[in-house]
């Protein structure tokens, strides 16, 4: 049996379709298979459990219905220990997890936000985003509102999880990561398909403003103390920061990159390192902002596509 107090990171082996546990040196340790083509991951209230969406295709632009679960990973035994059905929604993408344990996840086929209990491992409630190609979901921070990317259409659905009321809010081209500032205020939205990061205010549901970025944020995380956000730019193959308050760019890390593109990004615990990966190279990298220096570069098994890569202890 391992711990969960030594340091580990986990990576979403996407075109492997399963979960990596790799040691502080980047070896990797053990793997436990989850369902097709894996895209985002939550961990438990607790910390004991990993839920997968297991979207069943490698991209959104891809054809096909996909998968429809939900895997269950116990990550002191590193082992799937089940998995919850979604139905007829298909092709699940993000996740988030309430106040309440239950989660939330957004399908593209046909486009909704499922409420699910993880214990009972039911649907609880289905709800319309009336957006197209429903992408990333966020929810606030007292399990009342969750907001879901829609890639296709160029908005944000904010939807109201106790009567189901949508109000649509218009962002720049394909909308996907998400983040709340630490006082759950603001939200802030990556634009894929062209520059700078929406700022939503959480309250009214409006765009307040553009914050500036290089083109092509695609995933986006946020600093303890909220005064940056940080992205992984896709075709720009960067780490980039902007200061929230001053709307500016105010850093950039370039990765060794000179194929595929930068598809994740998130935060250590302390908000001093950034983890992001390279799909289409099988490359994880590791970068202290502070310093500006990549720390850790390694390399994965062929054809594993890693996506989102976070540390645990």
């Amino acid at each position: 049996m391992h711990t969960l107090f030594l340091f580990v990171w986990i990576v979403l082996h996407k075109g492997d379709s399963s979960l990596g546990f790799y040691s502080a040196d980047g070896k990797l340790e053990t793997k436990a298979a989850v369902n097709a083509h894996p895209h985002e991951m939550v961990r438990s209230a607790d910390g004991k459990l990993l839920y997968t969406t297991d979207n069943g295709t490698m991209r959104i632009e891809q054809t096909g219905v996909g998968g429809n679960t939900v895997s269950i990973i116990d990550l002191a035994a590193r082992e799937k220990v089940g998995e919850i059905s979604t139905g007829n929604y298909r092709r699940p993408h993000g996740i988030a997890l309430l106040p309440n344990g239950n989660l939330l996840v957004s399908t593209e086929l046909p486009d909704a936000l499922l409420l699910i209990d993880p214990i009972k491992r039911t649907i609880l409630r289905t709800y319309s985003t009336r957006g197209k190609t429903a992408h990333m979901v966020t929810a606030s921070r007292d399990g009342q509102w969750a907001w879901v990317s829609n890639s296709s259409t160029s908005n944000v659905s904010a939807i109201h999880l106790g009567t189901g009321e949508v109000r649509l809010i218009p962002t720049g081209p394909r909308p996907e990561g998400s983040i709340l500032s630490p006082d759950g205020k603001r939200l802030y939205v990556c634009q894929r398909d062209s520059s700078g990061i929406a700022e939503i205010d959480t309250t009214t549901h409006k765009l307040l403003r553009t914050l500036d970025s290089p083109p092509g944020p695609v995933r986006v995380d946020i600093s303890p103390d909220g005064r940056h956000v940080v992205y992984g730019l896709l075709d720009e193959k960067a780490i980039g920061w902007t200061d929230t308050k001053t709307g500016r760019v105010a850093g950039r890390v370039d990765l060794p990159a000179p194929l595929g593109q930068i598809v994740s990004l998130h935060l250590s615990p302390d908000g001093k390192v950034a983890y992001a990966a390279n799909e289409n190279m099988d490359r994880v990298y590791a970068v202290d902002l502070a310093t500006r220096r990549i720390v850790k570069n390694w390399t994965l098994p062929k054809g594993f596509g890693p996506d989102p890569a976070m540390e645990i202890h």
